[in-house]
């Protein structure tokens, strides 16, 4: 075994399918959707050559609300770190540390992730209908009928209420990574701490958190790329309204490309969300990398 791990054409050998496989469907569709953003195409007919004029027109003219979109796919990364991350962090903390059902727990709290997301969202499309949905119906039989609303219908409330989804989805997902880091720590170290008097609180703050730093930062990455690229649940949910109220840049995107056949616009906007992803990625992990 050893002798393969040091020949750098076996290396080479085993590496090569997946490398061409990555760059088949990863690389190519990046450098195709570059080429494109360039264009004036409508996706079938013939296209011309427009340079940079349309990401000039995502940011300069801004007729299709994509600014907006992008303030809304940032209040979802802040809203994912200050609130999903605290719960998954809280929730791993407590079953790490054991407690009755912890198994049952943890696969509860998972659950959600492994469920199709449209399946999710349909779920709660009859959550929220303003008829006969189970939130309003719940405020209609304990006397709240005045905080009824219609959930994803108000431009107000719209966001937050795709916001929800969202958090139930991807809670037990940062949860599962972070409990699993909590339980690779040393019980040893507990058991010390404990003798010296520390409270489970104390062990918590002092001793745990510390010692999985690495993963929370790995959640806090994951969390704030995924709602810059979301697409599928605020798709299910509102399409982006009412009135782009929910609008996101992969659903603007979308619609752009496969309803408005606005191609090599649509092309551009895709590629903005992969140097937003990528630029994001880099800083964070400069502001929050290992300290030596």
């Amino acid at each position: 075994m050893d002798k393969v791990l040091g020949d750098r054409r076996a290396i080479a050998l085993f590496v090569l399918p997946t490398l061409l496989l990555f760059l088949f469907i990863i690389i190519s569709p990046i450098f195709f959707s570059g080429y494109y953003s360039l264009l004036k195409w409508d996706g079938i007919g013939k296209s011309t050559y427009i340079g940079f004029q349309n990401y000039l027109n995502l940011f300069v003219n801004n007729q299709d609300g994509f600014i907006r979109s992008i303030g809304n796919s940032s209040i979802l990364a802040f809203l994912s770190v200050f609130i999903q991350l605290p719960i998954s962090l809280i929730l791993a903390l407590v079953l790490a540390r054991g407690v009755k059902g912890e198994n049952f727990y943890r696969t509860t709290f998972f659950m959600p992730v492994i469920v199709s997301t449209v399946v999710i969202g349909q779920l709660w499309l009859k959550i929220y209908n303003p008829d006969y949905g189970l939130l309003n119906t719940i405020l209609r039989d304990v006397g709240l009928e005045s905080w009824t609303a219609n959930w994803l219908g108000d431009m107000n409330k719209a966001l937050l209420a795709a916001f929800i989804p969202i958090l139930w989805q991807y809670t037990g997902y940062h949860m599962l990574l972070m409990y699993a880091a909590a339980k690779s720590v040393s019980e040893e170290i507990y058991d010390s701490a404990r003798m010296d008097g520390a409270s489970s609180f104390l062990i918590a703050v002092k001793i745990t958190i510390p010692m999985i730093k690495s993963m929370i930062k790995v959640c806090l990455i994951f969390a704030v790329i995924g709602s810059f690229k979301v697409f599928d649940l605020v798709y299910v949910l509102t399409k982006g309204g009412p009135l782009h109220a929910t609008e996101v840049p992969a659903t603007l995107m979308y619609t752009t490309i496969f309803n408005q056949y606005q191609y090599g616009y649509g092309s551009a906007m895709s590629i903005f969300i992969i140097v937003q992803c990528l630029v994001f990625t880099l800083v964070l992990q400069k502001i929050i990398k290992e300290d030596l």
